[in-house]
């Protein structure tokens, strides 16, 4: 709540310091409020206040040619469809050019941002202005361009170096965020593909399909949903456990060979995932080599439907992603477990404590406290599991009851399907961003609630 008052502090302060420099301002600085850098050009800033007058000029350039079609073309996205007029002369259609609605959409989202920006540069041109003033008032010079940029290199220099990754974050991750969440919001579907066919904004139709208003959508959803928290469970904690129990062992005094051992294990991360996952589908397959080797030494009469049965295909994927994962949790709670004081050991085995409650009263608080954020990033890479299911079980079997998707299918996976498979954007965005409010209010809440966050000074 501080963090959040500040801010708000801090943003009101801003408003207010904008308005204020106008009234207590001089004449140039009055007049930087409509030509940008005049108070830095007529104070010796010569290079800033070309700079500020460049940017002003650029933007009402752009805002005259497209800036201001591309806002207005965001009520609508697009009127006029591509379509076909007849050629009397060479006896051939021609098609005549229409609106684009997602290229209209995304151009629109870029001279939303490029206004925003240019309303931050144009607030920072007259605080600079009036901070000009200030200077001049008592005897003292603006900074000039050599010193502008020996600032840059110096006490501003986290600025000069973190500017063009930022830029970089904006264009290639924020612009296309947004534009994806948009989308949630239109019925950009197969049906609606521009130019040919224009889509439009429908409000929340999509999310209300998805959560009660489509029976079929709304069922797939809330089955996969259940699932995905089924799956991220077991995935997590069974390899968490399991992995701890392989790590105890091989630390424990008296093993042999502990070198040995944690190479074995090690050696399943050398083999790429994607390769393990895929051999591992094509063994367990119907007529793979597990269920004709089962068959041929007379074990079993029909094939073991080890993916194509809806219950069995769930419990394989859990287990093949237990003997996948497993040796990472092995790999980091070894590391733990040997920091661990023996001491602690010792004085519980005096006071008469057992293996399993010195495991729980001394070994597990210690792991949790430790391990605590690897599991909630572990649960959430869950959730979000793509490679498992889909090079394992590609989300079979299928099944009637769900809209384009199978048993298996994690909600990742079924927006997957949706987007390559269906052209089904709109819902696959709104999936989508059910999965980020899921995801993040989950890493949100649980994290702040564990011991980790709370007594991270107390815990010795």
């Amino acid at each position: 709540m501080k963090k959040k008052r500040s801010l708000l502090t801090r943003l009101s302060e801003s408003i207010s310091g904008f308005f204020s420099h106008f009234i207590n301002g001089d004449g140039i600085t009055k007049a930087s409020y409509v030509v940008m850098g005049l108070g830095c050009l007529l104070r010796k800033q010569l290079v800033r206040g070309f700079c500020y007058l460049l940017i002003q000029v650029l933007f009402i350039w752009y805002m005259l040619s497209t800036g201001i079609n591309n806002i207005i073309g965001l009520k609508t996205l697009g009127v006029n469809a591509q379509g076909q007029v007849w050629d009397e002369v060479n006896q051939i259609y021609r098609y005549t050019k229409g609106d684009n609605s997602m290229l209209m959409l995304l151009f629109g989202v870029l001279a939303v941002f490029v206004v925003i920006g240019f309303l931050f540069i144009y607030a920072a041109s007259v605080k600079n202005a009036y901070e000009n003033e200030q200077l001049l008032k008592v005897n003292k010079t603006p900074s000039d361009f050599n010193a502008d940029v020996k600032r840059m290199f110096n006490e501003k220099f986290h600025v000069t170096i973190l500017t063009p990754p930022i830029l970089m974050v904006f264009l290639f991750t924020l612009l296309p965020l947004v534009f994806m969440i948009l989308i949630a919001f239109t019925n950009f579907d197969k049906n609606h593909q521009p130019p040919g066919n224009l889509f439009t904004w429908v409000g929340l139709e999509n999310f209300s399909a998805a959560l009660y208003n489509d029976p079929v959508k709304s069922h797939t959803f809330l089955s996969l949903f259940i699932w995905t928290l089924v799956w991220a469970v077991f995935a997590t904690f069974l390899n968490y456990i399991f992995g701890m129990i392989l790590a105890i062992m091989i630390n424990k005094k008296g093993i042999r060979l502990k070198k040995f051992w944690r190479t074995i294990f090690v050696t399943t991360i050398a083999v790429p995932q994607f390769v393990s996952l895929m051999l591992m589908s094509k063994l367990l397959h119907d007529q793979g080599a597990i269920n004709v080797l089962f068959k041929n030494l007379g074990w079993i009469e029909d094939f073991i439907p080890f993916l194509s049965d809806p219950f069995l295909a769930k419990v394989t994927v859990i287990v093949v992603n237990l003997w996948v994962g497993m040796p990472y949790t092995m790999l980091i709670t070894s590391g733990i477990l040997m920091n661990i004081p023996a001491d602690l050991y010792e004085s519980a085995r005096i006071d008469g404590a057992g293996p399993v409650t010195q495991f729980l009263k001394i070994t597990m608080p210690y792991m949790l406290f430790v391990t605590t954020p690897y599991l909630i990033t572990q649960f959430i890479g869950n959730i979000n599991n793509f490679n498992v299911i889909y090079l394992l079980s590609g989300g079979g079997p299928l099944s009637l009851n769900y809209f384009q998707a199978g048993n298996t299918d994690l909600l990742v996976t079924w927006l997957y399907k949706l987007t390559v498979n269906e052209q089904n954007y709109s819902m696959a965005s709104t999936i989508g961003i059910i999965i980020f409010i899921i995801c993040s209010f989950f890493t949100l809440v649980v994290f702040n609630k564990t011991s980790s966050a709370q007594k991270e000074e107390e815990f010795q």
